[in-house]
């Protein structure tokens, strides 16, 4: 395959990508919504070195239709007043958004790409808005690009490879840079949820894994880190057992690891160990 043939079917992915996301909703094969709950003790923010507890409060959607799936999630994270929000003792609010979109090339060039373990290659793209009312005032926005490896399992599992842009704010007094644009850097992100059964109660295993690469300098010119990020827990289908509804109340144990946290390294509060419970109601 020539330039141009190269550029003309990079085109044509972005293109049938773009239609997807347009007319996915009007021609879905399958959709999952739930509101969710998460709670933990252990959570830390840098530069804080106190352990902060959250309560997390989730919406989130998945769908497929022809073409592709979208995935959409908003959390809405209140801490303790070991967190503090902008001016006041009480804990702070966060909202963080993440939105992904696939797009099946098999149905874009019209043959399998299936090899091995693999059942489908998709062209991935969405983007990840947060606002946080702390002092430090985070406004992220990320864009991001790139394969993704669907593998034949029960359920679902996925390796993608994404190209991220991405811009944040500082309100410290002390940053040297208010509104920065960051180096791009790659994303390494893994996404599963295995179901599974024991002594007859439906069980999943969910989560995800992400690494992401340096990304340059931060608001005080200091050298950001790799940053790596593990969020996962093991449910229980607890409305099949208690009121015969499958696939409705799931209640679990859940861990979240995230080292250097938004690049930073050498400061307190960069590093999170912390058990959670979750909860998911779906409908």
């Amino acid at each position: 395959m020539n330039a141009q043939q190269l550029q003309k079917s990079f085109c044509k992915v972005l293109i049938t990508g773009a239609l997807g996301m347009a007319t996915g909703v009007q021609a879905m094969d399958w959709s999952d919504t739930f509101v969710g709950f998460r709670y933990g003790e252990h959570f830390t923010e840098p530069p804080v070195a106190k352990k902060i507890q959250k309560e997390i409060y989730q919406l989130s959607h998945a769908s497929g239709y022809s073409h592709g799936q979208h995935f959409f999630n908003l959390d809405i994270l209140k801490s303790d007043s070991n967190d503090p929000k902008k001016d006041s003792d009480s804990g702070a609010v966060e909202a963080y958004l993440v939105y992904r979109h696939q797009l099946y090339l098999s149905k874009v060039f019209d043959r399998s790409f299936a090899f091995g373990p693999v059942k489908e290659v998709a062209f991935s793209s969405g983007f990840e808005l947060n606002y946080k009312n702390t002092d430090f005032s985070t406004r992220k926005r990320q864009l991001l690009l790139g394969p993704t490896l669907k593998f034949d399992v029960p359920g679902y599992l996925d390796l993608s490879l994404f190209y991220s842009r991405e811009w944040n704010h500082c309100g410290l007094p002390s940053c040297q840079t208010e509104n920065i644009q960051f180096d791009p850097y790659y994303v390494v992100h893994l996404a599963w949820g295995l179901p599974f059964e024991m002594l007859d109660i439906p069980l999943k295993f969910q989560g995800f894994a992400s690494y992401k690469t340096e990304k340059g300098e931060d608001y005080f010119h200091q050298d950001t880190g790799e940053e790596s990020l593990i969020r996962t827990a093991l449910m229980a289908d607890i409305g099949k057992l208690a009121f015969g509804q499958k696939n409705k109340l799931w209640v679990g144990p859940g861990y979240e690891y995230w080292r250097h946290k938004y690049g930073a390294v050498n400061k307190p509060g960069v590093n999170t160990y912390a058990p959670t419970l979750h909860v998911e109601w779906h409908f």
